[in-house]
């Protein structure tokens, strides 16, 4: 097409959702994210209603040879859209628990927030991520380590098909059976395939977990961290934990305790009995003053509390790798880093342990990459945008070149958002599982009408 009110029309007569373009009130709004500073601008965003919106925005697509992109429910895109037609799924808002099968269909403009309500409901949990505001489709495609991940493995371990519009056009379900070459790629291959409208998945009976997090003041962050890393080793697999240096601002929204504090917050999630849970986790309370413990019993719809990760649209820097296991020399490397005596442009340093069931693929196999990693390493810069271009990845650099010697080879692709850091997207896969992904794209998408990787 010439210009993008002629590809518009063409997409209005066929697509019954609204097709914006930017000229269009609530243009801005549709094409939104989680990331306010990731601002898209595409030639059109049609806002499909339905599978046959997407088969009727992709036939358009491929009649004008253009782009195709996906603008799920959660936390989106993590770089600007600036050129061809964006899909927008948010108004797929079906969600159906089956309690005999243990199975639920959610459509794809749902977060996990919105299951993980819906499958209590039964006495069932979803295996889902650390944040509720999160999409379900965006975790699953990428695997998706959550806050039981050692327990129960990633997302995508407990998917059971998807239904999408690929790229030639059609309307197919991807399961173990019917085009399983294609769904062994949607389990961890994460874009490129086609417009995901649905997924089912497998559920798990879980009521209650004995979890939450603590936190210690600066002057004990020192000892507590330490005595993290010599208690993680020895955890069974029913325990998954993660440790977060948090600079907080003095603002209202935080607990009084915590306000305009640096302090090392101890995530834990134990599956299982709570008396044997609270015997588990007697070291950590044991290692300083903690300022908040609120690791107790909870209601397994509970489980975003863990992290508490912020819910509203804000400005965001963030990056992410996996790292090899930690050994004696790591805590005076990451304190001397990131520890409280250093002022540094960051909200918040993590590192998650992994292992466990996150190393062991399914039994028919899977695209999930990273699961050699025995940590994860993420951090979140100040949302100050003026820090976005330089200061930042200045940081980030820095603070990567002293954990270097810990960084391990392979990634994960929901921690490599963007694939800002060279090399980051080979990384998250192993040559031969990029060769087959890539042949699964040519198979589903051979006009490559969605486009997939790092900017060249």
């Amino acid at each position: 097409m010439t210009n993008d009110t002629t590809l518009a029309d063409q997409l209005r007569r066929t697509v019954t959702g609204p097709v914006l373009t930017a000229s269009d009130e609530g243009f801005a709004a549709e094409v939104a994210g989680f990331k306010t500073n990731v601002v898209h601008r595409p030639e059109v965003v049609v806002g499909i209603s339905s599978a046959a919106d997407a088969a009727a925005a992709v036939a358009v697509a491929v009649e004008t040879g253009t782009p195709i992109r996906v603008l799920a429910t959660g936390h989106g895109l993590g770089t600007p859209v600036t050129e061809g037609i964006v899909i927008t799924t948010s108004r797929l808002k079906g969600i159906t628990i089956d309690p005999a099968t243990k199975t639920a269909h959610i459509e794809a403009g749902c977060r996990w927030g919105e299951v993980v309500a819906a499958a209590a409901e039964h006495g069932l949990a979803p295996i889902a991520g650390a944040s509720g505001s999160v999409g379900c489709i965006g975790l699953v495609l990428g695997g998706g380590f959550g806050p039981m991940a050692r327990t129960f493995g990633v997302a995508s371990d407990w998917v059971r098909g998807f239904e999408l519009v690929t790229g030639a056009g059609d309307v197919v379900t991807a399961n173990a059976t019917s085009h399983p070459e294609l769904f062994w790629a949607m389990r961890g291959g994460k874009g490129g395939f086609g417009v995901v409208t649905s997924v089912d998945i497998e559920l798990v009976e879980l009521t209650t977990l004995y979890g939450g997090s603590v936190f210690f003041d600066a002057p004990d962050i020192d000892t507590a961290f330490r005595t993290w890393l010599e208690w993680i080793p020895g955890l069974p697999e029913a325990a998954t934990t993660s440790a977060m240096i948090l600079r907080l601002p003095p603002l209202p929204f935080i607990p009084e305790p915590l306000r305009g504090k640096t302090v090392l917050s101890i995530r834990f999630a134990y599956v299982g009995d709570s008396v044997a849970g609270e015997e588990l986790f007697a070291p950590i309370r044991a290692a300083g003053a903690l300022l908040i413990d609120a690791v107790a019993e909870m209601p397994a719809s509970a489980i975003a509390s863990i992290h508490n990760d912020p819910t509203d649209p804000t400005p965001s820097f963030d990056r992410g790798v996996l790292l090899d296991e930690l050994d004696g020399d790591f805590a005076g490397a990451f304190l001397a880093a990131v520890g409280p005596e250093q002022q540094l442009p960051l909200i918040g340093v993590e590192i998650r342990q992994l292992g466990g069931a996150t190393a062991r693929d399914v039994p028919e196999g899977s695209a999930v990459g990273g699961r050699g990693g025995a940590h994860s390493l993420f951090f979140i810069g100040a949302p100050d945008p003026s820090l976005f271009e330089t200061v930042l990845p200045a940081v980030a650099d820095q603070l990567l070149g002293a954990l270097q010697k810990w960084i391990s080879a392979e990634n994960t692709v929901n921690l490599a958002d963007g694939f800002v850091i060279p090399g980051s997207y080979e990384a998250c896969w192993s040559p031969e599982t990029l060769a087959r992904l890539d042949a699964v794209r040519s198979t589903y998408d051979p006009d490559r009408r969605f486009p997939y990787g790092p900017v060249r």
